[in-house]
């Protein structure tokens, strides 16, 4: 092992570089849909190894190793977004290569930051895993809040595919998932690392962890209730419209016949089709045109909603000032009742950077860069996050596409809902690894909360989730159709749903702590 490392220290730079961005694409491998999670404990390995051996002194060179690896994880973590550029090719493909080079290199400064810190701080084996893994935590944590924040992808997605280990963000969130996750993957690294017993005797107790959880997670969703809320009964409508056919405006008139038909149409879950029915779910702006707007829509969709049956539907909304100004657009949530009449409404809040609106647009613009989706204005954002109630008595924190994948400020904690309602357009991304991504988030938040979760998208993937982040009902991705079900009750409020990310902080500090206790530990010997 010794030898191992000689080796390595004697790489020139290219090829350590090149190394570490290989270790990142491990490692995102591992993400959905694929779910190849042990890949991880090679990739974090392979890049401490390479961290250890650059150098005492020079630990700037800590940054590049952090951001090659970074750039390896997110240029595949991020893949998909590609796949937006060709929806209309002629007009957005040649931003393609700017737009997934900027925003892999971007997030890659996060993890080069961490590594840089960690090679200034962490010496080597088991200090410098748990000062890389706290680090890591902390960057990820600040890559979901500064410039709008882009969580997606985070390193404790990986439990997705770990049973249940991923119950354990139901105290410690997705971010704290992150900074257990990297140190368990680094343990190889630290066995490989340790020269005195008394490491490795404590990577070994961190190891035992991962049973430990992973147990107590498998304990809990066999003590899951299936119980459901009594007198409410959901039909979520899964159109498949293709992206490129979505927003004209001579497809308007069979859009909607479709949605119409889809609504009501009987199914051996619901045979009395949409009279059985209390909440009807359309994906994000289901319709092209402003629907809250249009006297033909609402006259058409009071006989179908009976008077009894309320509508939930993804639109644009605009807000008129008069004065020939320019109006506001808002990607919203609308609420119907029964009646057709709007009863609420919800603005997303969480903009899409680059799809609702264009950053640094006073130097991007003439160079020719635009926003991916047109609208009557531009797009502004809601308040923020809020609890409205459906009819029925129903409390739904509505959220609108990648609002889902952020775990702070998901819910409005002063009234808490019964259900988290998702609303999302994937169609975008046809059948990359995109939409399954969206979906593992959407059900972290789930567990987080501990509130059922119900998603409608275009394409899909809709799904009926409930409060343990198990998956009920789901239409697979790029299947028309429709998906009736109960709605699964509410937990009291998790751990997480309390305090939010405070465990993170103690997990940072516990682990630097720990860290500190080593090296002092080494210094003493």
């Amino acid at each position: 092992m010794i030898r191992l490392f000689q080796r390595m220290a004697g790489l020139p730079a290219a090829a350590r570089g090149a190394l570490s961005l290989m270790a990142g694409v491990l490692v995102a491998i591992g993400l959905p849909p694929l779910g190849w999670w042990p890949l991880a404990f090679i990739g974090f390995p392979l890049f401490l190894v390479l961290l250890e051996t650059a150098g005492r002194v020079n630990w700037r060179s800590g940054f590049g190793l952090g951001w090659a690896f970074g750039l390896g994880y997110f240029a595949v973590a991020f893949h998909w977004i590609g796949f937006a550029f060709f929806v209309d090719a002629e007009t957005y493909l040649w931003m393609m290569p700017f737009m997934l080079g900027i925003l892999s290199g971007g997030m890659a400064i996060y993890w080069g930051l961490a590594a840089l810190l960690a090679k200034r701080w962490g010496g080597t084996g088991l200090q410098l895993a748990l000062t890389f893994a706290a680090c890591l935590a902390v960057a990820e944590w600040l890559r979901g809040q500064l410039f709008t924040g882009f969580p997606w992808a985070a390193p404790g997605l990986l439990v997705d595919g770990m049973g249940g280990l991923a119950q354990a963000a139901s105290v410690i969130g997705m971010t704290g998932l992150t900074l257990l996750v990297v140190l368990w993957a680094s343990l190889p690294y630290v066995f490989l690392a340790a020269e005195r017993r008394g490491p490795k005797r404590a990577g070994v107790a961190i190891l035992l962890l991962l049973p430990a959880i992973w147990g107590w997670g498998e304990m809990r969703l066999r003590g899951a209730t299936d119980a459901m809320v009594p007198n409410v009964a959901i039909r979520i409508v899964q159109p498949n419209l293709p992206q490129e056919e979505k927003w004209r405006e001579d497809n308007a008139r069979q859009i909607f016949d479709d949605l119409e038909q889809m609504s009501s149409v009987p199914t051996p879950e619901q045979p009395l089709g949409i009279g059985g029915i209390t909440h009807v779910f359309w994906p994000e702006s289901a319709v092209p045109f402003l629907i809250d707007e249009s006297p033909v829509a609402k006259a058409e969709l009071k006989p179908l909603l009976g008077g009894r049956t309320a509508l939930i539907t993804g639109a644009v909304r605009v807000d008129r000032k008069g004065d020939g100004q320019e109006p506001d657009a808002h990607n919203s949530i609308i609420v119907f009742d029964g009646n057709a009449e709007t009863v609420a409404h919800y603005d997303k809040w969480r903009l899409v950077p680059g799809g609702e609106f264009l950053p640094l647009a006073w130097l991007l613009e003439p160079l020719g860069f635009r926003q991916v989706v047109e609208t009557p204005g531009s797009f502004v954002p809601g308040p923020g996050p809020r609890t409205v109630t459906l009819p029925g008595g129903l409390r739904a924190g509505l959220t609108v596409c990648y609002e889902a994948i952020f775990p702070q400020q998901l819910v409005d904690p002063a009234n808490r809902p019964q259900v988290i309602v998702n609303v999302t357009n994937d169609g975008w991304f046809g059948r990359s690894t995109g939409p399954w991504q969206h979906l593992a988030q959407a059900r972290l938040r789930a567990i987080e909360q501990g509130l059922p979760l119900v998603r409608a998208a275009n394409t899909g993937i809709s799904a009926v989730i409930d409060a343990y982040g198990r998956t009920l009902r789901m239409l697979p991705l790029m299947e028309k159709g429709v998906v009736d079900s109960s709605l699964p009750v509410a937990l009291p409020p998790t751990l997480y749903g309390r305090v939010g990310d405070v465990w993170l902080i103690f997990l940072v500090v516990a682990a630097l702590g720990c860290a500190f206790l080593v090296g002092k530990s080494r210094l003493s010997r």
